[in-house]
């Protein structure tokens, strides 16, 4: 199989899955010029639906739509991009603190994951996702940590190290693989690969039409250029699109 073919395979195999829940991509343009990182979340309860993404400085955070609508902010409100010296982080959770807390005492991204486990929410227990790119070693990192088969007692910790990007392309992991009498399961299996272009809205609109549009909330993508270092970042929210 090509690899142009496995990647509209993989493309077409994420389009078909009505809930991948929340999702990572890392990698890199065609060109070189940006190195990528994209994050999207998505939703069923009220509670969840209602959310946007918001810039922050160099962070983008999640925040309450309607403050008066929000029910428990616990493990829907957080940082998922945030950055340190030459390390840029994503994750889906509270973890970006954690790895964030890490790097500034000299911890490695594994070690400080390895304090963390899957979330709380029976029968669920979401699995947490998170990445890193390193642009000084130019390499890159994704994890989940989730549990055996819906098991509370056992936590996977996967990681996986990429020691250099493939132009056109990047590694996704999402939380969920599917959906079995109400309750939702892990994602199985190492990132896949997925397509990327030059244009940052490209990227951005091509991901967001590719999610269930009743399910999908916000979606952002960030460039990092390799030369210069300079940051670009792009947000949709589904709330906006609303009004």
């Amino acid at each position: 199989m090509s690899i142009h073919q496995l990647l509209r395979d993989n493309i077409t195999l994420l389009q078909e899955n009505a809930y991948p829940g929340r999702g990572i991509i890392i990698g890199m343009t065609p060109s070189r010029a940006h190195y990528v990182q994209v994050y999207w979340i998505m939703g069923r309860s009220e509670n969840s639906r209602n959310r946007i993404f918001e810039i922050e400085g160099d962070f983008v955070k999640n925040k309450a739509f309607d403050e008066s609508k929000m029910i428990d902010p616990s493990l829907i409100i957080y940082y998922p991009l945030k950055k340190i010296n030459d390390i840029h982080i994503i994750s889906n959770g509270d973890q970006t603190e954690t790895i964030v807390d890490g790097l500034k005492s000299a911890e490695t991204f594994e070690s400080s994951l390895c304090t963390r486990e899957y979330e709380p929410d029976a029968p669920h227990f979401t699995p947490r996702i998170s990445g890193i790119i390193d642009i000084s070693n130019k390499n890159y990192k994704l994890s989940i940590l989730k549990s055996s088969r819906n098991r509370p007692e056992i936590c996977v910790r996967n990681f996986y190290n990429y020691d250099k990007f493939v132009p056109g392309e990047g590694h996704c992991i999402h939380t969920y693989s599917k959906e079995v009498d109400g309750t939702l399961f892990s994602y199985n299996g190492e990132p896949f690969e997925v397509p990327l272009v030059e244009d940052i809205e490209e990227v951005k609109n091509y991901y967001w039409n590719i999610l269930n549009p009743q399910n999908r909330i916000s979606l952002l993508v960030k460039f990092i250029d390799t030369t210069t270092s300079q940051e670009t970042i792009s947000l949709v929210n589904k709330n906006f699109e609303r009004n």
